[in-house]
């Protein structure tokens, strides 16, 4: 039961990242239209969000300490992060925690990031093919994914956990299990509970305010909410944000999971598109579904015991899950009909 138990929460924890993506590509594709290949990127800059800050936060004073002499007999270098210098312990907490603190910057970054693909690159391309659609946010991702390269390098890297979050939470003890049963990390709970509040989060942006309940309409009928006079092309310009935004917080909380490359978003985009059209092209609650499916069944997947009667099937499981439900429901789980057909 609890090894059943502990593949779920990864499967879940997984799962979380890939909806999380996944909710983003089906925004921008059921408002705009667009097949957006440059998505993975967006997770991948915001990944780099996070590198950027904390490298801002730990800038070091160093200072000479002429009493305490190293084993040569040269005076000890103290090297102290400038933020610790001006502010103290608060220094020190900001330096532990800047992984979830680097979330402030990632949000305005990515939001100007989206807003400035949008009106830059794609709404050229809103009455193009989807095959056009495709080569041109191809190509944008691979030209970030370079940009990041020049300034980052090729290695990964790491950033680390907060201090207090370290270790794992014994989860056994919250269902009535012996102590030491069921553990499982103190950050990857955090990731899932993060992912279900964004999800959460634009669910209700979208049902429950004006400015969604117009992107919805929007959605359904772009020309007839066009007709009633209402501005819907800056409401879609702040949706591609808004879906710029969710990738990039996205990336920024998983870096601690996953060391930052400038390939990240590469490994995760295909694996987000499967997600999407296993759910259902334009169907946000079938992004979400799919996500979380496909990240249980992969992690069951990856178990030992299934691998030795399997070999490998870790990793073909999404795709072979895909093919299964795409030959019964060729539109996906919760597909709209004319949804890319023709």
């Amino acid at each position: 039961m609890n090894v059943f138990l502990a593949q779920l929460l990864n499967g879940l924890d997984k799962g979380g990242a890939y909806a999380l993506i996944a909710l983003g590509l089906t925004l921008v594709f059921g408002t705009l239209g667009v097949v957006n290949f440059a998505h993975g990127a967006l997770f991948m800059l915001g990944c780099f969000c996070a590198v950027t800050f904390r490298y801002l936060i730990t800038l070091e004073t160093v200072t000479v300490d002429p009493e305490k002499l190293s084993p040569w007999g040269a005076p000890v270098e103290i090297r102290t992060p400038l933020v610790q210098n001006w502010f103290g312990d608060f220094g020190a907490i900001l330096v532990d925690y800047s992984v979830p603190i680097s979330i402030l910057l990632a949000v305005p970054v990515m939001l100007l990031i989206g807003i400035a693909m949008e009106r830059g690159i794609i709404k050229h391309f809103y009455k193009r093919s989807h095959a056009e659609q495709i080569l041109v946010t191809f190509g944008l991702a691979i030209v970030l994914q370079e940009i990041v390269k020049s300034f980052f390098g090729a290695n990964p890297i790491p950033q680390p956990i907060p201090t207090d979050l370290r270790g794992a939470a014994d989860i056994g003890v919250w269902f009535g299990m012996a102590p030491h049963v069921l553990t499982y990390p103190w950050w990857r709970l955090i990731y899932l509970l993060f992912s279900g509040l964004v999800i959460g989060g634009v669910f209700a942006f979208l049902q429950f305010t004006t400015f969604g309940m117009v992107v919805r309409a929007g959605m359904a009928d772009r020309e007839t909410v066009g007709l009633m006079g209402i501005d819907i092309d800056r409401r879609f310009t702040v949706v591609f944000g808004l879906a710029a935004v969710v990738a990039g917080v996205a990336g920024v909380m998983y870096t601690p999971l996953l060391a930052p490359n400038y390939h990240l978003g590469m490994d995760f985009l295909v694996l987000s598109f499967v997600v999407v059209v296993v759910g259902g092209m334009g169907s946000l609650s079938g992004a979400v579904a799919a996500g979380f499916l496909l990240g249980i069944l992969q992690s069951f997947a990856s178990m030992t015991e299934v691998k030795s009667l399997i070999p490998g099937i870790d990793q073909v499981i999404i795709y072979l899950v895909a093919v299964i439900i795409l030959l019964v429901r060729p539109r996906g789980l919760m597909g709209r009909r004319g949804i890319m057909e023709s």
